[in-house]
């Protein structure tokens, strides 16, 4: 039987994106769940979500690791590559860029078009409005491509409406506010170049949620391990960006 003749329920279309998340066929699990989001007025169970987000995840983050291993081999070999092996290089590396690129311009169409006007206040809509300043912050970091637009600063008004509204909705220690303050936090660091405003951004949402889970053990809920190990990548990074502060 022909693919093209079978009818596919949201049930059997959540299956096969799961089913393709295994396979690591990333791109499948994004084509799978945008046919459920055209068919059911773009909202999307916390199942679904999740896997959209984790395959966008891993598409860029193969990309951004292939961009940074040339560029490494780049720098290292600088001084004993030919000049059209420097241009090659360079090439592959603009192949990459532009790969980077059309995969952030499609979520963050996604997520403007459909995800963020259809998600209810609160964590969905949070959750969202994170990805939608995660995915300007990467196209921020090709500056070369994208030297026309202001993404850092479009990533930055994404981020300050996310995190107004994680503070507005969410408790301190939920790990979808303690996510996007540490990936805030990484956007000032990475892109602003400032690790004191990183630290600063950090450490207040260290401090809040330390003080909220002191007050009640419970504040967590079920997402207890998600808010640890979220608060141990935050004390890492602030560990290492007051190292830098001191060095300068």
């Amino acid at each position: 039987m022909s693919p093209m003749n079978v009818t596919l329920s949201r049930l059997d279309r959540l299956y096969l994106a799961k089913v393709a998340d295994q396979a690591e066929r990333y791109q499948d699990v994004i084509n799978q769940l945008k046919d459920v989001i055209d068919a059911n007025d773009a909202q999307l169970t916390l199942d679904e979500r999740n896997l959209l987000s984790v395959a966008y995840k891993n598409l860029t983050a193969n990309l951004r690791s292939s961009w940074r291993t040339i560029d490494t081999l780049q720098k290292k070999e600088a001084l004993s590559s030919t000049r059209q092996e420097v241009k090659l290089m360079r090439l592959q590396k603009e192949f990459i860029e532009k790969d980077i690129d059309v995969l952030c311009r499609d979520v963050i169409d996604l997520l403007e078009r459909t995800l963020i006007p259809a998600a209810s206040d609160g964590e969905e809509k949070v959750f969202y409005s994170k990805m939608r300043g995660d995915y300007y912050r990467y196209l921020a970091e090709l500056t070369r491509l994208n030297a026309k637009e202001n993404l850092g600063e479009t990533s930055l008004e994404a981020y300050k409406l996310a995190y107004q509204h994680a503070l507005a909705t969410l408790p301190p220690t939920h790990p979808t506010r303690l996510g996007l303050a540490l990936n805030f936090a990484v956007f000032f660091h990475d892109i602003m170049h400032s690790p004191e405003r990183a630290c600063h951004l950090a450490k207040h949402a260290f401090d809040e949620a330390i003080a909220a889970a002191s007050q009640s053990p419970s504040a967590a809920g079920t997402n207890l391990e998600d808010s640890l190990m979220i608060l141990q990548l935050m004390r890492d990074d602030l560990i290492l960006w007051h190292g830098e502060i001191k060095r300068d």
